[in-house]
Order: structure tokens, then C-alpha cells, then sequence
């Protein structure tokens, strides 16, 4: 079932975060990006939307079992390498992430309306003219138990 969310303006400019606090902290799960600016310019070289995972990586018990029985595995990898653009949006108990960070992840929480964890959106996203992003979100999903069942409802998406 196609789900359509609209387009929605997010309050915050795309050169929030700089490039020094993404190249400094590394996402929880290996081959995701942290800074929405550096999946955004993947995303419109390749053309490919973005998935992006609203998690608690250290506490939350079924975003650690997505990250161990799908997120992890080699054909989940594989595909989103053919697919999309991969997106870490966290929010750790026990570790404490940049400011910068932080605020971005807040901010598109908010923006996204993110009620619990894990909530994984696929977006495509655009510039407006005052240098903030427009999000079309093409979808959503939570945890499910398998790379096949996770990567058909994606896919369902980006029809």
C-alpha cells in the first residue's frame, strides 16, 4: 500500500551541521551517514531516495534487533547499496553525541513527528530557496523481522 506524506519544510537551515562534525562521529551501524547534508548530496548524485533510521542504539531493545536481523545482514547491505541512501538518525542514552548532532537529529525528529523507535522513513529531500530542506516522505516503517520482509515494504514505497 502506497503511502504518501506530503511534503514538509523543516525549520532548520542544510548547512547546520558541518562537515568536521560529520567526518568525526561515526554512525552506530558501519556504511550509514549521520549528517542529513552529506546523504542529501549522495542522494542527488545517485539519484536514490533516503532511508532514514530514527533509533536508540544503545537502549532500545527492538532497534538493536533491526540492527542485528536486518540492518546487519549482507543482503539488507547489498540492496540498500543498490537502492537508497542510508541514514542514522540516533539518539543514545549512554553516550553523548555532538551538539551539532544532536539538534539535527532533534530537529528532524520533531519535524517527522517521531513518536517511538525504531521509525525508519523513506524520504526524497530538496533545497528550498532560503537554503532549508523540503522532505517528501515517501513512506514509513518500524521493525520487522527479516531483510525480505523489510526490503518488500520499502520497496512497496518507492513505487
Amino acid at each position: 500500500m502506497r503511502k504518501f506524506f506530503g511534503i514538509l519544510s523543516l525549520v532548520f537551515l542544510a548547512s547546520f551541521v558541518t562537515a568536521q562534525d560529520a567526518i568525526d562521529y561515526p554512525a552506530h551501524n558501519p556504511g550509514w551517514e549521520v549528517d542529513l547534508n552529506k546523504a542529501f548530496e549522495i542522494s542527488e548524485k545517485t539519484g536514490k531516495p533516503i532511508l532514514a533510521n530514527f533509533t536508540g542504539s544503545d537502549w532500545c531493545g527492538w532497534c538493536i534487533r533491526l540492527t542485528n536481523s536486518v540492518f546487519s545482514k549482507p543482503d539488507f547491505k547489498t540492496w540498500a547499496a543498490d537502492n537508497v541512501v542510508l541514514l542514522e538518525l540516533d539518539f543514545p542514552r549512554r553516550k553523548r553525541l555532538p551538539s551539532a548532532l544532536a539538534k539535527q537529529n532533534t530537529q528532524l525528529q520533531q519535524a517527522l513527528k517521531i513518536r517511538g523507535y525504531p521509525t525508519v522513513y523513506l524520504m526524497d529531500i530538496d533545497k528550498d530557496a532560503n537554503g532549508g530542506f523540503k522532505i517528501n516522505a515517501l513512506g514509513k516503517t518500524g521493525y520487522r523481522k527479516t531483510v525480505e520482509q523489510f526490503t518488500t515494504e520499502v520497496e512497496a514505497m518507492m513505487k
